[in-house]
């Protein structure tokens, strides 16, 4: 991994995928060049993600997967209020996203939640299976705030 911040990591992904995927849209149409992208980023997280998971070995739990957020929020790139974080749970609420705000600023609102927020549930996938995401809104997609509630389902 990278020290760089996930948020630079990421705005550098965006600048390459930028000029790809309007091509892609130009050639194939938007909404074949939206599950292209969609399915590549989702694997990807999932990558990523299994990198992490051999790195905190075979028994990584809530408190390992809590402690890799710091990534993610690194140089404010969210700003969250922690609801409960507990052996079993990670729930909060992102307040402020600036990916949200650099999609944008970058002209890629329209697929910001391919690049970023798809990610989140697939990440889990990656890191364990018994992590389990539900999210009902994001900050991408017009909502106030974006609220993130992990559970494990350990082995008892």
């Amino acid at each position: 991994m990278t020290d760089l911040p996930i948020i630079e990591l990421r705005r550098i992904e965006a600048n390459v995928i930028k000029p790809l995927y309007e091509e892609m849209v130009a050639e194939i149409g938007t909404a074949a060049a939206q599950k292209i992208l969609g399915n590549a980023i989702r694997k990807a997280a999932i990558a990523q993600a299994q990198t992490f998971a051999e790195r905190d070995g075979p028994d990584r739990n809530m408190r390992d997967f809590q402690d890799l957020y710091g990534l993610w929020t690194k140089g404010g790139a969210l700003e969250t209020d922690v609801l409960e974080a507990t052996e079993d749970t990670y729930h909060f609420n992102v307040t402020r996203c600036r990916y949200a705000e650099m999609y944008k600023d970058m002209g890629l609102g329209e697929i910001g939640h391919l690049l970023s927020c798809n990610r989140d549930g697939s990440f889990c996938e990656g890191y364990s299976d018994k992590i389990t995401m539900q999210r009902g809104q994001t900050i991408m997609s017009g909502a106030s705030h974006c609220d993130f509630r992990y559970r494990y389902e350990g082995d008892g």
